[in-house]
Parts: structure tokens; C-alpha cells; sequence
């Protein structure tokens, strides 16, 4: 009976510390969200925008994944820049034009030419996220 007690106990205890991690991936997302959209709306220069911009991309989606997949941070890290990489290389295609979606947020979304060093940037944004998780005080399961 004890035994049961503390088993019960110690999944709520993981729970608890999986919802608090959950939290702070939110906060995380929602800073690094705000931070991307003041970099395209102020019009930032050329650098700040163009790549730093894309660097915060790596974070800010894996932080959103984060917060609702319980994935090792490797596996989810290298998921999020393979998702990435594909997306900068189908911008070698039209694929705005091709499917008529020629308006700001798809062009922003999708983007709308393909660049080298968008896939510099997004190879940088992993420091960040490897920073985050050095810092976690809680392992994945």
C-alpha cells in the first residue's frame, strides 16, 4: 500500500515539474514571439532582420513544440531545423506564386526567395536552444 503511495506521489511530483517546464517553454515562446514581430514591424536594419531574425526562428519553434511534445530536446532540436532547412529549400520552388498566396503573411511565413545564409542563421539558432536546455533543471523523460 505504501509502495502505491509513493508511486502515485512521484507521478504527480513528475507531472507538476513536466506542467512548470511546459510553463516556461510558453514564456519563452511568447518573448521570442513578441521579439519577431518587433523585428518585422520596426523594419530593423538588414542584419537585424535578416538574420537574426531567422537565428530566433530555431527557438521560437521549438519552444512552441516544447511546450506540447514530450520529445528528448535532440530529437525535437534536430526535427525543428530539419523542418527549417525544408522550408528554405522549397523556397527554390515559387511555391507562393504556384499556390496564389501572394500576400505579406504568406510571402512572411513561407518566404519568398532562398538564401545560404538563412541556413547559417538557423544552424546558429541552436546555441540558444542548447543554452536553454543546459540550463534546465529538469531531464526530458
Amino acid at each position: 500500500m505504501n509502495s502505491l503511495k509513493n508511486e502515485s506521489s512521484s507521478a504527480l511530483r513528475k507531472k507538476a515539474l513536466l506542467y512548470k517546464k511546459g510553463q516556461r517553454y510558453f514564456w519563452i515562446f511568447l518573448l521570442l514571439l513578441v521579439t519577431e514581430i518587433a523585428i518585422a514591424y520596426f523594419h530593423f536594419n538588414k542584419f537585424v532582420r535578416g538574420f537574426i531574425g531567422d537565428v530566433l526562428v530555431i527557438p521560437l519553434l521549438y519552444s512552441l513544440l516544447k511546450i506540447f511534445l514530450k520529445i528528448p530536446p535532440k530529437k525535437l532540436l534536430y526535427a525543428t531545423v530539419t523542418f527549417a532547412f525544408l522550408v528554405e529549400m522549397l523556397q527554390l520552388l515559387p511555391l507562393v506564386k504556384v499556390l496564389n498566396l501572394e500576400n505579406t503573411l504568406w510571402e512572411i511565413l513561407l518566404g519568398s526567395h532562398f538564401d545560404l545564409m538563412d541556413l547559417f542563421a538557423y544552424v546558429l539558432g541552436i546555441i540558444p536552444v542548447l543554452i536553454i536546455e543546459k540550463h534546465s533543471s529538469y531531464e526530458n523523460p
